[in-house]
């Protein structure tokens, strides 16, 4: 049987040592400020991390591409030519379009690898939701599963992965087109922190507005309580925009006190997805029950 190699891409979010300790690898989408598009490498360091988000702080315009043809074409060849199949857990195609691309390359690619299987995810998620679509992916793979069997197990556990997540204001999030103007209204009030969940179709919606930012941490945490499933015996994804290190270490040892999950996955928010939320953006996410609610706002 044909060894299943699992990908992802710059949204997950995942850190290297994720990466390699569950054989994950990853298509590079692009950032592009000052005319300049840089590859979205998520081996960056913390001094990297703070210079990205304070160009933003301080007003710079930054945007993003999807995965180039390019780079699917060269990462996909890299492991059909060793003879492996591939599951790609992309970001939602409510967000990136990247998904596609994908599916038309291994369409094209098919022809060439007959005795291949190219499977395209769309996780309905991004940021590191993305990420344990991709890691749970990559679990079920290391016990010998097939890439068929893979794919299908990806695809009943992404209904079940919820996201909550703090921003400081949706105004990045306006500006990149990722909510509609009336949306981001209400982040703007004074001292209102929004809470963002991606629904079950994979579209980012502010869902709850609190006020004050250590309540609206406290309220993430409370509804992700609700709706966890075992949490004993599954990791808990937590990563951030450049946040402090103070608040990051409280906010982990509240997960830590109220959840009791058998480990915590630490990341930063990549550049992707934090030219869309921007600095001082907390995520929260893990699997339990299933995501039913739908955007009214069309």
């Amino acid at each position: 049987m044909r060894k299943v190699q699992v990908l992802t891409d710059s949204c997950s979010d995942l850190t290297p040592e994720i990466m390699e300790r569950f054989n994950i690898d990853y298509c590079k989408m692009s950032t592009v400020y000052n005319g300049q598009a840089t590859p979205a490498d998520l081996s960056w360091t913390a001094k990297d991390v703070h210079a990205f988000y304070d160009r933003i702080r301080a007003g710079e315009r930054i945007t993003t591409t999807q995965v180039p043809v390019e780079e699917f074409n060269t990462v996909f060849r890299k492991y059909l030519d060793q003879g492996c199949d591939i599951v790609y857990v992309g970001c939602s195609l409510k967000q990136s379009g990247s998904v596609n691309t994908a599916q038309v390359l291994a369409k094209k690619l098919a022809g060439e690898y007959p005795d291949a299987k190219i499977y395209c995810v769309n996780s309905l998620r991004a940021c590191m939701g993305e990420g344990a679509l991709a890691v749970e992916a990559a679990k079920f793979a290391a016990t010998g599963a097939d890439a068929d069997s893979v794919y299908e197990y990806v695809m009943t556990k992404r209904a079940t992965l919820n996201q909550f997540v703090v921003v400081q204001s949706l105004e990045y999030m306006r500006r990149a087109g990722r909510v509609k103007a009336s949306a981001a209204f209400f982040g703007n009030l004074l001292g209102v922190k929004p809470i963002l969940i991606a629904d079950a179709e994979g579209t980012q919606i502010a869902y709850k507005k609190v006020k004050g930012r250590l309540a609206s941490i406290k309220e993430c945490i409370a509804m992700m309580k609700e709706v966890i499933v075992d949490p004993e015996n599954q990791p808990f994804y937590f990563c951030h925009s450049d946040c402090s290190d103070e608040e990051v270490a409280t906010v982990k040892k509240m997960i830590e006190d109220e959840i009791r999950p058998k480990e915590i996955i630490m990341g930063y928010i990549g550049p992707i997805i934090g030219a869309s939320v921007g600095p001082d953006t907390l995520g929260f996410f893990a699997f339990g029950k299933e995501v039913t609610i739908k955007n009214e706002e069309k």
